[in-house]
């Protein structure tokens, strides 16, 4: 799914995850069964939390990170650089790193365990080069997503990277329907996959990483706020710290409550 990285300008690169080694299966499943035990209702008589209980927003989780570092300042544009050069430097970096992180947890995303690709309340559908519209699994989703990326990014006529060569003039709307796509990956990860992570140690990562996107994509207008409300409520807890106001968050919280009965489609 991962091909080589171009040769892009210098950049300060995100922090990847580092995905555990000799973790079998088997382990990683005891593991989310201890976590699941562990979140379930205090013994104070109260009914246990409803099934629907985001575990990532839970404060012992979303305080963990690999780093502390200021990520507003990192996103920023920097007074030497093309904009165009920046945009296409942490774009492809976003890829490769989105992509490593989802293939942490790709085992326990499956055609059975994921016959849709969801986020919440929200189900996301692949549409074509024809704009046919294709109802899919979660994993075939990502699959098409990270295929068409690799092809993008990889395109000379669009990702160029040899001195003197044009960026084309749709960079900037391939550039957005890129980095919607991959707020798409992280958002699943984080609704249907959040207890694996966990149980693989990686949710620092996963935060670190979800922190530095958010912000660039918000630096540069990349993605639709309407777009990214669905996981508002994470995006404050983990933006906040770092020198960014959610947008519309309140909107967000109202549309998440509104929307606990039925499944919205796009």
């Amino acid at each position: 799914m991962v091909g080589d990285q171009c040769s892009l300008p210098a950049e300060r690169p995100v922090l990847a995850p580092s995905p555990k080694p000799g973790l079998s299966c088997k382990m990683v499943l005891q593991a989310v069964g201890k976590v699941l035990r562990k979140s379930k209702g205090k013994p104070n008589g109260k009914k246990p939390a409803p099934e629907e209980k985001k575990l990532y927003l839970e404060p012992e989780y979303t305080k963990s990170r690999i780093t502390d570092f200021e990520f507003k300042e990192l996103v920023m544009l920097p007074r030497e650089i093309d904009l165009n050069e920046w945009l296409a430097s942490n774009t492809t970096t976003f890829f490769h790193h989105i992509n490593l992180q989802y293939s942490t947890i790709s085992e326990f995303c499956t055609g059975e365990s994921c016959q849709t690709m969801a986020v919440c309340n929200t189900q996301y559908y692949w549409y074509d080069e024809r704009g046919k519209k294709i109802k899919c699994t979660a994993p075939q989703y990502v699959d098409f997503v990270m295929s068409s990326v690799q092809k993008l990014v990889t395109d000379e006529d669009v990702f160029p990277t040899k001195y003197g060569k044009e960026f084309p003039n749709s960079f900037e709307s391939l550039v957005k329907k890129i980095c919607k796509y991959l707020f798409h990956v992280l958002a699943h990860i984080y609704s249907s996959h959040f207890k694996e992570t966990l149980a693989l140690e990686l949710h620092g990562h996963l935060n670190t990483l979800y922190t530095h996107f958010i912000l660039f994509i918000r630096e540069f207008n990349l993605v639709d706020p309407k777009e990214t409300t669905i996981m508002d409520d994470l995006t404050e807890v983990l933006c906040s710290s770092s020198g960014s106001s959610s947008n519309g968050s309140g909107n967000g919280s109202s549309n998440s409550a509104g929307a606990q009965n039925h499944v919205k489609e796009r």
